[in-house]
Protein backbone atom coordinates (compact mmCIF):
# COMPACT_ATOMS: atom_id res chain seq x y z
CA UNK A 1 0.00 0.00 0.00
CA UNK A 2 1.39 3.39 -1.02
CA UNK A 3 0.71 5.67 1.95
CA UNK A 4 1.81 8.68 -0.13
CA UNK A 5 -1.56 8.43 -1.94
CA UNK A 6 -3.35 9.49 1.24
CA UNK A 7 -3.67 13.28 1.48
CA UNK A 8 -6.01 13.34 4.51
CA UNK A 9 -4.61 12.61 7.99
CA UNK A 10 -6.63 12.49 11.19
CA UNK A 11 -4.93 12.29 14.59
CA UNK A 12 -6.36 9.52 16.77
CA UNK A 13 -7.25 10.11 20.39
CA UNK A 14 -7.17 6.61 21.81
CA UNK A 15 -8.75 5.96 25.20
CA UNK A 16 -8.10 3.36 27.85
CA UNK A 17 -11.61 2.11 27.11
CA UNK A 18 -10.54 1.25 23.52
CA UNK A 19 -8.33 -1.57 24.78
CA UNK A 20 -9.29 -5.20 25.24
CA UNK A 21 -8.03 -7.86 27.65
CA UNK A 22 -4.88 -8.31 25.52
CA UNK A 23 -3.91 -4.69 26.14
CA UNK A 24 -4.23 -3.55 22.55
CA UNK A 25 -6.96 -1.64 20.72
CA UNK A 26 -9.97 -3.89 20.23
CA UNK A 27 -10.68 -4.69 16.58
CA UNK A 28 -14.17 -3.14 16.75
CA UNK A 29 -12.60 0.22 17.61
CA UNK A 30 -10.90 0.41 14.22
CA UNK A 31 -14.34 0.75 12.60
CA UNK A 32 -15.12 3.58 15.05
CA UNK A 33 -11.82 5.24 14.13
CA UNK A 34 -12.81 5.00 10.45
CA UNK A 35 -16.17 6.59 11.28
CA UNK A 36 -14.70 9.44 13.29
CA UNK A 37 -12.14 10.28 10.60
CA UNK A 38 -14.80 10.00 7.87
CA UNK A 39 -16.85 12.79 9.45
CA UNK A 40 -13.88 15.18 9.33
CA UNK A 41 -12.82 13.96 5.88
CA UNK A 42 -16.18 14.83 4.32
CA UNK A 43 -16.08 18.34 5.79
CA UNK A 44 -12.56 18.92 4.49
CA UNK A 45 -12.91 17.23 1.10
CA UNK A 46 -16.35 18.72 0.38
CA UNK A 47 -16.38 22.24 1.87
CA UNK A 48 -20.13 22.62 1.14
CA UNK A 49 -21.02 19.44 3.01
CA UNK A 50 -23.86 19.88 5.51
CA UNK A 51 -24.70 16.86 7.65
CA UNK A 52 -28.29 18.14 8.00
CA UNK A 53 -28.82 18.24 4.22
CA UNK A 54 -26.41 15.66 2.81
CA UNK A 55 -26.43 12.05 3.86
CA UNK A 56 -25.16 8.64 2.88
CA UNK A 57 -25.63 5.11 4.14
CA UNK A 58 -22.76 2.77 4.85
CA UNK A 59 -23.31 -0.25 2.64
CA UNK A 60 -20.09 -2.10 3.41
CA UNK A 61 -17.22 -1.94 5.89
CA UNK A 62 -14.03 -3.93 5.46
CA UNK A 63 -10.98 -3.99 7.75
CA UNK A 64 -7.68 -5.85 7.51
CA UNK A 65 -5.63 -5.94 10.68
CA UNK A 66 -1.86 -5.87 10.23
CA UNK A 67 -0.24 -5.17 13.61
CA UNK A 68 -1.59 -4.55 17.08
CA UNK A 69 -2.15 -0.94 18.12
CA UNK A 70 -1.15 -0.14 21.68
CA UNK A 71 -2.18 2.82 23.83
CA UNK A 72 1.50 3.81 23.92
CA UNK A 73 1.70 4.15 20.11
CA UNK A 74 3.37 7.36 19.00
CA UNK A 75 1.31 9.72 16.83
CA UNK A 76 -1.46 7.30 15.77
CA UNK A 77 -3.38 8.52 12.72
CA UNK A 78 -6.10 7.52 10.28
CA UNK A 79 -5.19 8.20 6.65
CA UNK A 80 -8.02 8.43 4.12
CA UNK A 81 -8.70 8.87 0.44
CA UNK A 82 -11.46 8.30 -2.08
CA UNK A 83 -10.67 5.09 -3.94
CA UNK A 84 -13.74 4.67 -6.21
CA UNK A 85 -16.66 6.80 -7.33
CA UNK A 86 -19.74 5.34 -8.98
CA UNK A 87 -23.17 6.72 -9.85
CA UNK A 88 -24.82 6.45 -6.43
CA UNK A 89 -21.95 5.24 -4.28
CA UNK A 90 -18.31 5.93 -3.51
CA UNK A 91 -15.61 4.00 -1.69
CA UNK A 92 -13.23 5.42 0.88
CA UNK A 93 -9.94 3.74 1.79
CA UNK A 94 -8.28 3.92 5.20
CA UNK A 95 -4.92 3.19 6.77
CA UNK A 96 -4.25 3.37 10.50
CA UNK A 97 -0.62 4.11 11.24
CA UNK A 98 1.74 5.20 13.99
CA UNK A 99 5.40 6.14 14.25
CA UNK A 100 7.77 3.31 15.10
CA UNK A 101 11.49 3.14 15.83
CA UNK A 102 12.21 2.26 12.22
CA UNK A 103 9.55 4.35 10.47
CA UNK A 104 5.83 4.17 9.88
CA UNK A 105 3.94 1.23 11.39
CA UNK A 106 0.84 0.08 9.50
CA UNK A 107 -1.75 -1.26 11.95
CA UNK A 108 -4.78 -1.70 9.70
CA UNK A 109 -6.25 -0.91 6.32
CA UNK A 110 -9.87 -0.82 5.27
CA UNK A 111 -12.62 0.46 3.05
CA UNK A 112 -16.18 1.65 3.40
CA UNK A 113 -18.79 1.99 0.68
CA UNK A 114 -21.12 4.99 1.02
CA UNK A 115 -24.44 5.21 -0.85
CA UNK A 116 -25.98 8.66 -1.24
CA UNK A 117 -29.39 8.88 0.40
CA UNK A 118 -32.26 11.37 0.36
CA UNK A 119 -33.58 11.73 3.91
CA UNK A 120 -37.01 13.03 2.79
CA UNK A 121 -37.82 10.35 0.21
CA UNK A 122 -35.84 7.62 2.02
CA UNK A 123 -34.37 6.60 -1.34
CA UNK A 124 -30.88 6.28 -2.72
CA UNK A 125 -29.87 9.09 -5.07
CA UNK A 126 -27.21 9.88 -7.63
CA UNK A 127 -24.10 11.46 -6.12
CA UNK A 128 -24.50 15.24 -6.62
CA UNK A 129 -22.00 16.55 -9.16
CA UNK A 130 -20.47 18.97 -6.62
CA UNK A 131 -19.74 16.09 -4.23
CA UNK A 132 -18.15 13.99 -6.97
CA UNK A 133 -16.08 16.95 -8.20
CA UNK A 134 -14.89 17.82 -4.68
CA UNK A 135 -13.89 14.25 -3.86
CA UNK A 136 -11.93 13.92 -7.11
CA UNK A 137 -10.23 17.31 -6.68
CA UNK A 138 -9.35 16.68 -3.03
CA UNK A 139 -7.37 13.53 -3.75
CA UNK A 140 -5.77 14.85 -6.97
Amino acid sequence: MDLAQFKFRFDLQMRWNDLDALGHVNNAMFITYFETARGRFMLEACPGWDWYKNMFLIAQVHADFQKELLLSAKNPQVLMRTSKIGTKSFELSYAIISEGKEGTVLHATGTTTQIMFDMKTRQTIVIPSWVKENLIAFDA
